[in-house]
């Protein structure tokens, strides 16, 4: 179906983005406000889209250089992937709300509206286009915390992004030449050519797929407070929802997603870092849903949306928590933290929900998203991942839902170092995302509503909720034997940053041998031959120099001064002298003409 009725939500924020820079920094309490209204338009254009009688719903394309660019494809999979980006769109505008500085602000709302627009993009033209806005504009959120970790951090994530966008671009083209389209539809494994292999793999990169994730933990401790809070919510999700629209079924997906789930959590364990914590733990939930999108059956596929759309409500919230931690005490190191639950209450409140969310506690949304996944996986036989999955929240609420806050908030009687006010806004919005994760947890048929295929799964049974409250209860009493065993260290520790760094300089050493080698047969051959050949060419200059120019306007010098010197004597002053000269002259020229007559 056909229909051109659509308020895109990211026409919004891109005019949030062009209105920004007209705005003075200090009339911030006045227009501060604006920033809130994109994320209600959206909300408002969201909710009010519906789909066509056969399902999908098309808005009519624009035509741009003899292409068509469907910026609005509308089911139920692009809407509730749009119905959290809108909520959270809101949640974290707020959190931010309290910043002058208007270019985080104008990053933010690009960032959002690439998200938007991969969401609804019907092609691969314009997928790859509001693609790139996302990485460009993601990247700004890590380079604005002006630091040289920052710097250097935003540097190493864009580069990965380009490496994503230019295997979607290669994959996209090469498509285009084999099928004439850019049609962005469904790919049967079966019948998966090499440039659907090659989108694959752009897509993985923002998947943070193992081995290609070393970017998320690398770069969003980096970013600012505000804007770890939206990384955490849109780049790995929208790669989730890419790859739920065109991949599901792949078994390279199902398998790489249980590795992504146990990675995530091991190094979790093991980091000093909240910030970085937390983003392990985004690699290792979102290889819950990489994995329910690789099994591929209708209920893992409704898993991975629903625990997509909990994860972006709970991570949004916990970055909330480390970022309030880290905006108050100056610091997200555990090692430095400690003994502040009394001093930030609601900070400590606000961040248990969202672990307790995370680990998949019943009452709370993780438990109704999470156990979706893992049972459809054991539902389709897939034994193993089902395991593999369960085995990877236990590390869940070792890391985040214990060990994180133990040694944030309790692990030392007293903490007496200085805090900084947290604004009321960081508050509200933490407030927000921990009553939407207890309600959906509450009642989960207001996610179950929004999922692409029917289900009549039912996560409050004896089974379910008894094995989750065994997994938590003996995770906990593991951790009391284990608390000295676990405690955070300061320091850094690398997975693949290890492989990349012996890459390249593996790389740096067979580019640069050669090339120093053929640089001193140069240095050599120059000094021998060059140096040489240029001073033969120097005495060369300088005698034509001498004997040449210089002989030439000597010679025209002396002529000149002689002429000078014969006129000099001619001119005596004396009036005779001048009559007798003109004579003698007319008189020389008149014996001339008449010889030759």
């Amino acid at each position: 179906m056909t229909d051109v009725s659509f308020i895109h939500p990211s026409l919004a924020f891109v005019a949030l983005a062009l209105i920004l820079p007209w705005l003075k920094a200090e009339n911030h309490a006045a227009w501060r406000w604006l920033l809130l209204l994109p994320p209600v338009v959206a909300i408002a254009s969201v909710v009010s889209l519906t789909f066509g009688p056969a399902g999908t719903r098309v808005i009519e394309p624009v035509r741009y250089l003899g292409l068509n660019l469907q910026f609005g494809r509308i089911d139920a999979l692009s809407l509730i992937f749009a119905h959290v980006f809108a909520v959270q769109s809101l949640i974290g505008m707020l959190y931010a709300l309290h910043l002058p500085e208007r270019r985080q602000h104008i990053a933010a709302s690009l960032y959002i509206a690439g998200a938007f627009g991969c969401v609804f993009a019907g092609d691969y033209l314009t997928l790859f286009i509001f693609w790139e806005l996302m990485s460009v504009a993601s990247t700004c959120l890590v380079w604005f915390n002006n630091n040289a970790r920052s710097t250097a951090a935003g540097f190493r994530y864009f580069l990965f992004h380009v490496l994503g966008g230019l295997l979607l671009l290669g994959g996209l083209l090469l498509r285009h030449q084999a099928t004439g389209n850019f049609d962005f539809i469904p790919v049967a494994p079966d019948a998966a050519r090499f440039y659907d292999w090659m989108i694959l793999a752009g897509f993985a990169v923002n998947a943070a797929v193992v081995p290609l994730h070393a970017w998320l933990p690398d770069a969003y401790p980096e970013a600012t407070v505000t804007g770890a809070v939206f990384m955490s919510a849109f780049t790995t999700k929208t790669a989730v929802y890419v790859l739920a629209r065109a991949y599901a079924g792949f078994e390279i997906l199902a398998v790489m997603g249980v590795v992504m789930c146990l990675w995530g959590v091991f190094y979790a364990t093991i980091e000093n870092n909240a910030r970085r914590i937390l983003s392990y733990h985004i690699v290792s939930q979102v290889g819950y849903m990489v994995a329910g999108i690789g099994i591929g059956t209708s209920m893992t596929i409704d898993g991975a949306c629903a625990h997509a759309y909990a994860h972006i409500l709970y991570k949004g919230l916990l970055f909330m928590g480390a970022g309030c931690l880290l905006y108050s005490a100056g610091t997200a190191k555990l090692s430095e933290l400690g003994g502040l639950a009394s001093r930030l209450p609601l900070v400590m409140i606000g961040y248990m929900v969202g672990a307790v969310s995370i680990s998949g506690m019943p009452l709370f949304n993780g438990f109704i998203s999470k156990t979706m996944t893992i049972t459809g996986a054991a539902e389709a036989h897939r034994t193993w991942l089902a395991l593999g999955m369960e085995v990877a929240a236990v590390g869940t609420f070792l890391s985040v839902g214990i060990k994180l806050p133990y040694f944030a908030f309790w692990s030392r009687p007293k903490n007496d170092m200085p805090l900084k006010p947290i604004p009321w806004n960081m508050y509200l919005g933490m407030g927000i995302a921990s009553f939407l994760c207890l309600f959906i947890g509450l009642f989960p048929q207001t996610l179950y509503s929004l999922l692409p295929f029917p289900t009549d799964y039912v996560p409050y049974t004896p089974w379910h909720v008894l094995q989750a409250s065994l997994l938590l209860g003996f995770t906990g009493l593991g951790f009391y034997f284990m608390r000295n065993v676990l405690h955070p260290k300061p320091g850094r520790n690398l997975d693949f940053d290890a492989l990349y760094r012996i890459v390249a300089m593996g790389f740096y050493r067979l580019v640069s041998v050669p090339v120093a080698f053929l640089d001193s047969l140069w240095n050599d051959a120059y000094e021998k031959i060059g140096l040489r050949g240029l001073w033969e060419s120097a005495k060369a200059t300088i005698v034509f120099d001498t004997r040449g120019i210089d002989g030439v306007l000597d010679g025209s010098a002396r002529g000149v001064r002689g002429f000078g010197g014969v006129t000099g004597k001619l001119q005596t002053g004396r009036l005779q002298d001048y009559l007798t000269g003109v004579a003698a002259l007319g008189l020389a020229i008149f014996a001339l003409v008449w010889a030759l007559w």
